[in-house]
């Protein structure tokens, strides 16, 4: 069992995987931090200050007693949502921008064959043609 637990995790296949999960961990933490410290601040210094994160509606406001939480509120947070939203289309569109880079790199490294020249016809059929086209005449 161990061999082929061995066998199966060398395999080029699980070793691929496991770099693209690194690499793709790395790059949502890169586009989180994007999305979080640049873009949502400056969301919010065109929408007067609002945060998004701190949008939410209240549906059960606290309940205080001698300054101590007794019942925490219930409340829908409807801004991480368009938080997430907004990180998942910068990062789709940060996937769809690489991915079109690589293609162009490929497309300029992998130039397409040039068509082979069609064989030359025999002689027989050159003659033949030659026939057809004088009695057409």
């Amino acid at each position: 069992m161990w061999s082929e637990f061995k066998k199966f995790m060398m395999r080029g296949n699980v070793i691929d995987l496991a770099v693209g999960l690194v690499i793709g961990s790395a790059f949502g933490a890169i586009v989180t931090s994007l999305v979080n410290d640049i873009i949502m601040p400056i969301i919010g210094y065109a929408t007067a200050g609002i945060s998004f994160v701190d949008l939410k509606i209240i549906l059960a406001a606290a309940v205080l007693e001698n300054g101590e939480i007794v019942k925490p509120e219930v409340a829908i947070g409807y801004g991480k949502l368009i938080q997430v939203i907004i990180n998942f289309i910068l990062v789709g569109f940060s996937i769809f921008m690489v991915v079109k880079g690589i293609n162009k790199m490929r497309s300029k490294l992998e130039k397409p064959p040039e068509p082979a020249a069609p064989p030359a016809k025999p002689d027989d059929v050159v003659l033949l043609e030659e026939i057809r086209d004088l009695l057409k005449k």
